[in-house]
């Protein structure tokens, strides 16, 4: 049996170790690298070319979303699994709408994570249940009750989405210049254009936008038990 490739993405440290202890103890599965945020999962993805990347999806600098958007664009892009404390709608439909091919809920049992992993190795997808019944939900919604909480519909790039994320996240521009390795002055002209774009000039109104879209999460991480 081929082994399965695996590279593990998120934040907090003691859930990776926790994560990768798992998969240790799981026949065919091997992890060939670790990650902490959205900008390592991209590099480290072209670097190693895992099978499959288990990604969680609220981390700094970076988010599981928008790393794994920019994963899937590429050619022959590795399988994603993505990890979340939620399952709420904002998530679930851009998650799902992207490509990915798996959601689990951190609240899952640790069994759950290897036959994910083998499920989705093998060309299928694999969502835990109250996903899967979040899908089913939003399928029968009409489209008034679909939008109703759905954020407006407005093109950012990927460069104004990571400025975003990093506002939000409280960094003042001299740190995102940094972050980004652009000018401060970079950084202003893409705070601008986003606040432009979506008609929000405040850091709270960019915070709930940001929620709503599923860029950032609004709750604190819980592991897999």
């Amino acid at each position: 049996m081929k082994t399965i490739t695996v590279l593990l993405v998120e934040d907090h440290t003691i859930v990776r170790e926790g994560l990768r202890h798992l998969l240790d103890l799981e026949d065919g599965i091997k992890v060939i690298g670790e990650g902490a945020d959205g900008m390592q999962a991209i590099a480290l993805a072209e670097e190693l070319k895992p099978a499959i990347i288990v990604m969680d999806l609220a981390m700094p600098r970076l988010n599981g979303l928008e790393a794994a958007r920019r994963i899937l664009q590429a050619p022959s892009p590795p399988k994603v699994i993505i990890l979340s404390a939620h399952g709420d709608d904002a998530y679930v439909e851009q998650v799902v709408a992207m490509g990915v091919s798996g959601y689990l809920v951190k609240q899952s049992s640790a069994h759950i994570l290897g036959e994910a992993i083998r499920t989705v190795a093998s060309g299928k997808n694999y969502y835990s249940p109250i996903i899967t019944k979040r899908m089913n939900t939003l399928s029968l919604d009409t489209p008034a009750r679909a939008n109703r909480h759905r954020p407006p519909t407005v093109h950012l790039t990927s460069r104004e989405r990571e400025v975003l994320q990093l506002i939000v996240e409280g960094h003042a521009n001299k740190v995102v210049a940094s972050e980004l390795d652009i000018s401060i002055k970079t950084v202003e002209k893409h705070r601008q254009s986003v606040m432009r774009k979506l008609n929000i000039h405040d850091v709270a109104g960019l915070t709930r936008y940001a929620i709503a879209a599923g860029i950032i999460e609004s709750s604190v991480q819980c592991t897999i038990i």
